[in-house]
């Protein structure tokens, strides 16, 4: 690491120590306010009607790959990936493409399959854990579109 990157990791260990110091939960809100900062990016730069032609339910094969691609795509945690999914709900993506894009999102996450459970449990399991998580997005969407439905009436 050079000189600039070890000038900014202690700013912000510094701006996290104060921010901690006046109240121990206001890093976890600079994190929920950024990422809702991040659903208004995506908002602006993709406009609600495309959203709502890729992941409406007039399409719901389309949708689905569209959200299962999204889901294994998009970088964060969940203070990042909810709100953009609230805002993708909030301007008229239908709950399959909704639940595909969660679901693949949370059951397959690259950093962690290489950073922990390769190295810690090998890639056998590893792999055999991630093949079914790959595949399992869409058919929940499926299911859930119909259950969502199901429940809306």
């Amino acid at each position: 690491m050079d000189a600039s990157t070890w000038i900014l990791l202690g700013l912000v260990v510094a701006a996290v120590i104060v921010a901690v110091a006046r109240d121990v939960g206001l890093p976890l809100q600079a994190v929920a306010a950024s990422s809702r900062l991040l659903a208004g990016f995506i908002e602006v730069l993709i406009p609600p009607q495309v959203l709502t032609r890729w992941l409406g339910g007039e399409r719901m094969g389309q949708g689905i790959l569209i959200g299962w691609a999204a889901g294994l795509a998009l970088p964060g945690g969940p203070y990042v990936f909810f709100p953009v999914a609230a805002n993708l709900l909030k301007h008229g993506a239908a709950a399959g493409p909704l639940i595909t894009l969660l679901t693949a999102k949370t059951l397959v996450s690259p950093i962690r399959m290489l950073t922990y459970e390769a190295p810690l449990l090998g890639w056998p399991l590893t792999l055999a854990r991630c093949i079914p998580g790959l595949l399992l997005p869409p058919v929940l969407g499926l299911l859930g579109q119909w259950l969502f439905n199901l429940f809306k009436r």
